[in-house]
Protein backbone atom coordinates (compact mmCIF):
# COMPACT_ATOMS: atom_id res chain seq x y z
CA UNK A 1 0.00 0.00 0.00
CA UNK A 2 1.54 3.49 -1.30
CA UNK A 3 1.28 5.68 1.70
CA UNK A 4 1.87 10.17 0.85
CA UNK A 5 2.07 11.54 4.50
CA UNK A 6 1.75 15.00 5.12
CA UNK A 7 2.77 16.54 8.70
CA UNK A 8 4.65 19.68 9.84
CA UNK A 9 5.85 19.58 13.44
CA UNK A 10 7.76 17.29 15.65
CA UNK A 11 4.65 15.17 16.51
CA UNK A 12 4.05 13.94 12.89
CA UNK A 13 8.12 13.64 12.22
CA UNK A 14 7.52 10.86 15.12
CA UNK A 15 4.69 9.44 13.26
CA UNK A 16 6.56 9.53 9.63
CA UNK A 17 9.58 7.74 11.31
CA UNK A 18 7.14 4.70 12.79
CA UNK A 19 5.61 4.45 9.55
CA UNK A 20 8.78 4.30 8.07
CA UNK A 21 10.17 2.07 10.20
CA UNK A 22 7.57 -0.47 10.11
CA UNK A 23 8.15 -1.44 6.75
CA UNK A 24 5.05 0.71 4.34
CA UNK A 25 6.07 2.42 1.35
CA UNK A 26 6.08 6.11 1.59
CA UNK A 27 5.64 7.43 -2.20
CA UNK A 28 5.78 11.26 -0.60
CA UNK A 29 6.06 13.41 1.77
CA UNK A 30 4.23 16.88 1.66
CA UNK A 31 5.07 19.47 4.40
CA UNK A 32 4.17 22.72 5.34
CA UNK A 33 6.77 25.55 3.64
CA UNK A 34 10.25 26.44 5.65
CA UNK A 35 9.59 29.56 7.37
CA UNK A 36 11.67 32.30 9.31
CA UNK A 37 12.87 31.37 12.55
CA UNK A 38 14.11 32.85 15.72
CA UNK A 39 15.96 36.80 15.74
CA UNK A 40 18.19 36.07 12.72
CA UNK A 41 15.47 35.14 10.52
CA UNK A 42 16.93 32.10 8.95
CA UNK A 43 14.57 29.56 7.12
CA UNK A 44 14.02 26.88 9.21
CA UNK A 45 12.75 23.49 7.81
CA UNK A 46 9.69 22.05 9.20
CA UNK A 47 10.34 18.67 11.51
CA UNK A 48 8.97 16.63 9.27
CA UNK A 49 10.89 18.12 6.61
CA UNK A 50 14.30 17.04 8.58
CA UNK A 51 13.01 13.53 8.96
CA UNK A 52 11.60 12.85 5.53
CA UNK A 53 15.38 14.48 4.42
CA UNK A 54 17.02 11.67 7.16
CA UNK A 55 15.01 8.78 6.02
CA UNK A 56 16.15 9.46 2.11
CA UNK A 57 12.26 10.25 1.00
CA UNK A 58 11.45 13.44 -1.14
CA UNK A 59 9.26 16.17 0.30
CA UNK A 60 7.27 18.56 -1.49
CA UNK A 61 6.52 22.06 0.58
CA UNK A 62 3.41 23.25 -1.76
CA UNK A 63 2.00 27.23 -0.64
CA UNK A 64 -1.30 26.46 -1.42
CA UNK A 65 -4.06 23.36 -1.79
CA UNK A 66 -6.35 25.36 -3.30
CA UNK A 67 -7.49 25.43 -6.67
CA UNK A 68 -6.14 21.90 -7.22
CA UNK A 69 -2.62 22.95 -7.11
CA UNK A 70 -1.30 19.56 -5.70
CA UNK A 71 -3.49 17.79 -8.16
CA UNK A 72 -1.01 16.86 -10.59
CA UNK A 73 1.33 15.90 -7.62
CA UNK A 74 -1.22 13.16 -6.10
CA UNK A 75 -1.52 11.98 -10.36
CA UNK A 76 1.97 11.34 -10.18
CA UNK A 77 2.39 9.93 -6.93
CA UNK A 78 -0.54 7.51 -7.43
CA UNK A 79 -1.27 6.81 -3.33
CA UNK A 80 -3.54 4.15 -2.18
CA UNK A 81 -4.02 5.92 1.31
CA UNK A 82 -2.92 9.63 2.82
CA UNK A 83 -1.93 9.82 6.44
CA UNK A 84 -2.45 13.40 8.20
CA UNK A 85 -0.51 14.21 11.49
CA UNK A 86 -0.90 17.97 12.51
CA UNK A 87 -0.32 18.93 8.14
CA UNK A 88 -2.08 22.00 9.84
CA UNK A 89 -4.22 23.31 6.68
CA UNK A 90 -7.43 21.49 6.13
CA UNK A 91 -7.38 19.46 3.06
CA UNK A 92 -9.81 20.27 -0.26
CA UNK A 93 -12.13 17.74 -0.92
CA UNK A 94 -10.17 17.02 -4.26
CA UNK A 95 -7.85 15.95 -2.22
CA UNK A 96 -9.88 13.97 0.38
CA UNK A 97 -11.26 11.82 -2.20
CA UNK A 98 -8.16 11.13 -4.45
CA UNK A 99 -7.09 7.96 -2.81
CA UNK A 100 -8.53 4.46 -2.60
CA UNK A 101 -8.57 4.35 1.14
CA UNK A 102 -9.18 7.76 1.63
CA UNK A 103 -7.39 10.43 4.12
CA UNK A 104 -6.58 8.97 8.04
CA UNK A 105 -5.61 11.62 10.58
CA UNK A 106 -4.17 10.79 14.11
CA UNK A 107 -5.43 12.99 16.16
CA UNK A 108 -3.75 13.73 19.87
CA UNK A 109 -7.07 13.57 21.54
CA UNK A 110 -10.33 11.33 22.66
CA UNK A 111 -12.29 12.71 19.98
CA UNK A 112 -14.99 14.17 19.75
CA UNK A 113 -13.31 15.99 22.60
CA UNK A 114 -10.80 18.41 21.63
CA UNK A 115 -11.32 18.91 17.90
CA UNK A 116 -8.81 21.29 17.09
CA UNK A 117 -5.58 22.56 16.69
CA UNK A 118 -4.05 22.42 20.70
CA UNK A 119 -5.18 19.21 21.93
CA UNK A 120 -2.63 18.04 24.03
CA UNK A 121 -2.37 21.77 25.77
CA UNK A 122 -6.39 21.70 26.59
CA UNK A 123 -6.56 18.59 28.24
CA UNK A 124 -4.10 19.58 30.49
CA UNK A 125 -5.44 23.30 30.77
CA UNK A 126 -8.89 21.56 31.62
CA UNK A 127 -7.74 19.24 34.02
CA UNK A 128 -8.49 16.29 32.84
CA UNK A 129 -7.53 12.84 34.02
CA UNK A 130 -6.94 10.93 30.66
CA UNK A 131 -6.59 11.58 26.92
CA UNK A 132 -5.08 9.63 24.04
CA UNK A 133 -4.72 9.72 20.36
CA UNK A 134 -7.94 8.95 18.01
CA UNK A 135 -7.18 7.39 14.32
CA UNK A 136 -10.02 8.73 11.95
CA UNK A 137 -11.10 9.15 8.65
CA UNK A 138 -10.98 13.09 7.15
CA UNK A 139 -13.87 14.59 5.77
CA UNK A 140 -14.48 18.62 4.82
CA UNK A 141 -15.45 18.99 8.74
CA UNK A 142 -12.42 20.09 11.28
CA UNK A 143 -11.73 17.12 12.93
CA UNK A 144 -15.20 15.44 12.54
CA UNK A 145 -14.62 12.33 10.60
CA UNK A 146 -15.70 8.57 11.40
CA UNK A 147 -13.38 7.41 13.94
CA UNK A 148 -11.48 3.88 13.34
CA UNK A 149 -9.97 3.15 16.89
CA UNK A 150 -8.24 5.08 19.73
CA UNK A 151 -5.77 4.28 22.21
CA UNK A 152 -5.62 5.95 25.85
CA UNK A 153 -3.30 7.60 28.28
CA UNK A 154 -3.56 8.85 31.70
CA UNK A 155 -2.58 12.17 32.13
CA UNK A 156 -0.31 12.07 35.37
CA UNK A 157 0.30 14.95 38.21
CA UNK A 158 4.04 16.32 36.50
CA UNK A 159 2.78 16.33 32.70
CA UNK A 160 3.34 18.55 31.09
CA UNK A 161 2.27 20.02 27.81
CA UNK A 162 6.00 18.73 26.58
CA UNK A 163 5.75 15.45 28.05
CA UNK A 164 2.45 14.70 27.24
CA UNK A 165 3.22 15.43 23.61
CA UNK A 166 6.25 12.75 23.74
CA UNK A 167 4.22 10.23 24.83
CA UNK A 168 1.02 11.05 22.26
CA UNK A 169 3.44 11.03 19.63
CA UNK A 170 4.92 7.25 20.27
CA UNK A 171 1.82 6.82 20.85
CA UNK A 172 0.33 7.80 17.14
CA UNK A 173 3.35 6.46 15.30
CA UNK A 174 2.05 3.21 17.17
CA UNK A 175 -1.30 3.30 16.32
CA UNK A 176 -0.65 4.66 12.47
CA UNK A 177 0.87 1.64 11.89
CA UNK A 178 -1.95 -0.49 13.58
CA UNK A 179 -4.30 1.68 11.37
CA UNK A 180 -3.08 1.04 8.15
CA UNK A 181 -2.45 -2.88 9.13
CA UNK A 182 -6.02 -2.82 9.62
CA UNK A 183 -7.13 -0.88 6.68
CA UNK A 184 -4.98 -3.34 4.66
CA UNK A 185 -6.44 -6.00 6.32
CA UNK A 186 -10.20 -4.50 5.92
CA UNK A 187 -10.66 -5.44 8.97
CA UNK A 188 -11.34 -1.91 10.47
CA UNK A 189 -14.85 -0.90 11.53
CA UNK A 190 -16.20 3.29 11.52
CA UNK A 191 -17.60 4.68 14.53
CA UNK A 192 -19.49 7.92 13.78
CA UNK A 193 -18.36 10.80 16.29
CA UNK A 194 -21.17 12.20 18.34
CA UNK A 195 -21.27 16.01 17.68
CA UNK A 196 -23.22 16.73 20.81
CA UNK A 197 -19.79 15.73 22.96
CA UNK A 198 -17.70 17.45 21.07
CA UNK A 199 -15.31 20.57 22.76
CA UNK A 200 -12.56 22.55 20.79
CA UNK A 201 -9.43 23.30 21.51
CA UNK A 202 -8.52 26.53 19.66
CA UNK A 203 -4.92 27.73 18.97
CA UNK A 204 -2.81 28.97 22.08
CA UNK A 205 -1.99 32.79 22.62
CA UNK A 206 0.27 34.90 24.57
CA UNK A 207 -2.58 36.38 26.52
CA UNK A 208 -3.82 32.75 27.56
CA UNK A 209 -0.78 32.62 29.36
CA UNK A 210 -1.67 35.61 32.41
CA UNK A 211 -2.24 33.91 35.41
CA UNK A 212 -5.28 34.92 37.76
CA UNK A 213 -4.13 34.13 41.30
CA UNK A 214 -7.84 34.29 42.26
CA UNK A 215 -8.51 30.79 40.51
CA UNK A 216 -8.14 27.47 42.35
CA UNK A 217 -4.47 26.29 43.22
CA UNK A 218 -5.39 23.25 40.49
CA UNK A 219 -6.50 25.98 38.01
CA UNK A 220 -3.41 27.75 38.06
CA UNK A 221 -1.58 24.38 38.48
CA UNK A 222 -2.35 22.99 35.45
CA UNK A 223 -2.19 26.32 33.64
CA UNK A 224 1.85 26.21 34.00
CA UNK A 225 2.29 22.76 32.95
CA UNK A 226 -0.58 22.72 29.85
CA UNK A 227 1.34 26.06 28.48
CA UNK A 228 5.10 24.51 29.18
CA UNK A 229 6.81 24.96 27.12
CA UNK A 230 4.73 27.63 25.13
CA UNK A 231 3.49 30.45 25.31
CA UNK A 232 4.71 29.83 29.43
CA UNK A 233 2.53 30.65 32.17
CA UNK A 234 3.41 34.57 33.62
CA UNK A 235 2.73 36.83 36.40
CA UNK A 236 4.79 40.45 37.02
CA UNK A 237 6.44 41.86 40.11
CA UNK A 238 6.71 45.66 39.99
CA UNK A 239 6.10 45.90 36.12
CA UNK A 240 8.19 43.14 35.51
CA UNK A 241 7.62 39.86 33.40
CA UNK A 242 8.14 36.64 35.74
CA UNK A 243 7.57 33.22 33.41
CA UNK A 244 6.98 30.59 36.19
CA UNK A 245 8.41 27.31 34.89
CA UNK A 246 7.29 24.39 38.10
CA UNK A 247 5.70 25.09 40.78
CA UNK A 248 3.27 22.83 43.32
CA UNK A 249 0.76 22.62 45.41
CA UNK A 250 1.74 24.62 49.51
CA UNK A 251 0.29 25.49 52.17
CA UNK A 252 -0.92 28.69 53.22
CA UNK A 253 -3.72 31.10 52.12
CA UNK A 254 -3.78 35.05 51.72
CA UNK A 255 -4.85 37.71 49.23
CA UNK A 256 -4.67 36.03 46.09
CA UNK A 257 -1.43 36.75 44.15
CA UNK A 258 0.46 38.12 47.45
CA UNK A 259 3.93 36.87 49.08
CA UNK A 260 3.63 34.25 51.56
CA UNK A 261 7.15 33.66 51.72
CA UNK A 262 9.81 35.16 49.82
CA UNK A 263 13.25 33.95 51.51
CA UNK A 264 14.76 30.86 50.63
CA UNK A 265 10.74 29.47 49.26
CA UNK A 266 8.72 31.22 46.88
CA UNK A 267 4.97 30.89 47.60
CA UNK A 268 2.30 32.64 46.37
CA UNK A 269 -1.72 32.92 47.40
CA UNK A 270 -3.95 31.97 45.12
CA UNK A 271 -7.87 31.79 45.33
CA UNK A 272 -8.34 28.73 47.63
CA UNK A 273 -5.12 28.06 49.42
CA UNK A 274 -0.99 28.98 47.51
CA UNK A 275 1.58 27.17 45.22
CA UNK A 276 5.21 27.41 45.63
CA UNK A 277 7.08 28.00 42.52
CA UNK A 278 9.59 26.04 41.93
CA UNK A 279 11.62 27.19 38.68
CA UNK A 280 10.72 30.76 37.02
CA UNK A 281 12.60 32.64 34.67
CA UNK A 282 12.78 36.40 34.72
CA UNK A 283 12.45 38.82 31.03
CA UNK A 284 15.19 38.30 29.57
CA UNK A 285 17.43 35.70 31.32
CA UNK A 286 17.66 31.74 31.59
CA UNK A 287 15.85 30.04 33.81
CA UNK A 288 16.60 29.40 37.30
CA UNK A 289 15.22 27.89 40.50
CA UNK A 290 13.39 29.74 42.66
CA UNK A 291 15.57 29.75 45.64
CA UNK A 292 18.57 31.30 43.04
CA UNK A 293 16.12 33.91 41.86
CA UNK A 294 15.76 35.07 45.56
CA UNK A 295 19.01 35.32 46.70
CA UNK A 296 19.40 38.25 44.12
CA UNK A 297 15.84 39.30 44.50
CA UNK A 298 14.28 38.79 47.55
CA UNK A 299 10.89 39.65 48.61
CA UNK A 300 9.10 40.92 50.98
CA UNK A 301 6.04 39.17 52.57
CA UNK A 302 2.78 40.75 51.24
CA UNK A 303 4.83 41.45 48.07
CA UNK A 304 1.57 41.49 45.02
CA UNK A 305 1.87 39.66 41.80
CA UNK A 306 -0.45 41.32 39.09
CA UNK A 307 -1.80 39.74 35.96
Amino acid sequence: MRVLYMGTPDFAATVLEGIYKAGYEIAGVISQPDKPKNRGMHMEPTAVKKCAGALGLPVYQPETLRDKAILPYLEEVQPDIIMVVAYGKLLPEYVLTFPKHGCVNMHASLLPKYRGAAPIQWSILNGEAETGVTAMYMEKGLDTGDMICKSRVEIKEDDTAETLHDTLAAMAARLAVETLESIENGTIVREKQDDALSTYAPLLTKELGKINWTKTTRQILDKIRGLFPWPGAYSYKDGQLLKIIRAKSAEGSGTPGTVLSGRGKLIIATGDGAVEILELQPAGKKKMTAQAYLAGNPMEKGTLLVE
